[in-house]
């Protein structure tokens, strides 16, 4: 889950995601030759969010500054404690903290150049709600992902996946501050997926594994069209991860580590399927262009919304019950 906070109203915030839960698969043969990687980078991330949210919540510094809104939530922790329920319901500091530490704001990364806001947004959380969520599903789909393919392609799906959900998020809002993870956390989701349709041939069970997959895919972004949810971050991190999969997580076909035994001539011409390579070089061009566009739309101060006019439902659907206006 990341937020985006209106900083028009300097409190509202709205959650960019709804914790993306779900555990990774390992529907696939096992072969001899395989070997798991210990799980490091992905417990040192949460450390790292967690740290993140204690300097917010330490530069926020509640009881030194009038709210309002009321006084602050869990005053024993002092200069810690949270900002009034009625500003933040998620437990944690308020949007100016947020905006001094790094969040996502289309002003300053567009008009003051500070691009460096698109990936330290990922760092930051709007509360303890908000922060619980996201690591929990960090832990639950990172480490196994981790364990399979090795902290170097993890990583660099997480972090790109998650820069690809800033570009696309600071391309449709420019009301709003932004934080949170879930633009990583949607690109593992994705990456989970062209993982299992670029490996489809080592599977056992695929049906069942990209059914369960797509289930929990669809239920998440469709979370994301509630109001207060920063959907473009979603999609823009899911998109990201889905094609550094095809590049980045693919597996030797099946039977490669026992054919190491068999005579020369039994052995496979190759070690990968000509469907990977093929599906590796068009996702790694559709990577590499579409993260160049929309750099470059978005430091051009384009508004995607006008190139895209019903875009806007991708993250909120109104209805008789709530406006999308803010």
């Amino acid at each position: 889950m990341a937020s985006t906070i209106d900083i028009e109203r300097g409190g509202g915030r709205k959650p960019r995601g709804a914790g993306d839960n779900s555990t990774s698969f390992d529907y696939r043969h096992v072969s001899a030759g395989e070997s798991e990687w210990t799980s490091w980078v992905v417990p040192m991330f949460v450390v790292a969010n967690v740290a993140m949210f204690i300097v917010a919540m330490y530069v926020n510094n509640c009881p030194a500054n009038p709210n309002p809104y009321g006084s602050c939530v869990a005053n024993f922790l002092r200069r810690l404690s949270f900002q009034p329920l009625r500003q933040n319901p998620l437990l944690g500091p308020s949007s100016t903290a947020l905006e001094k530490l790094g969040a996502l704001d289309w002003n300053r990364v567009v008009h003051e150049h500070q691009g460096w806001r698109l990936v330290t947004c990922i760092w930051l959380h709007a509360g303890v709600i908000h922060l619980l969520a996201n690591m929990l599903s960090l832990v639950f789909i990172g480490i196994r992902l981790e364990q399979q393919f090795g902290f170097v392609r993890i990583s660099a799906i997480y972090l790109l996946s998650g820069l690809g959900g800033s570009v696309l998020s600071c391309l449709f809002i420019r009301n709003n501050i932004s934080v949170g993870a879930s633009g990583a956390l949607f690109g593992l989701l994705g990456a989970m997926l062209s993982e299992l349709i670029t490996n489809w041939t080592i599977y056992t069970n695929k049906l069942a594994a990209l059914m369960t997959l797509l289930f929990i895919i669809a239920i998440n972004l469709a979370l994301g069209i509630l109001p207060h949810v920063d959907n473009f971050a979603h999609i823009g991190g899911f998109m990201t991860g889905f094609l550094l999969g095809f590049v980045l997580l693919i597996r030797p076909r099946f039977g490669w580590y026992e054919s190491r035994l068999l005579p020369p001539e039994r052995k496979p011409k190759s070690k990968y399927m000509a469907y990977q390579w093929v599906l590796c070089a068009i996702a790694f061009a559709l990577f590499a262009v579409g993260l160049t566009v929309g750099l470059a739309m978005l430091f051009k101060g384009e508004n995607a919304n006008d190139r895209c006019h019903w875009c806007h439902y991708l993250s909120c659907v109104p209805t008789s019950r709530w406006s999308c206006g803010n």
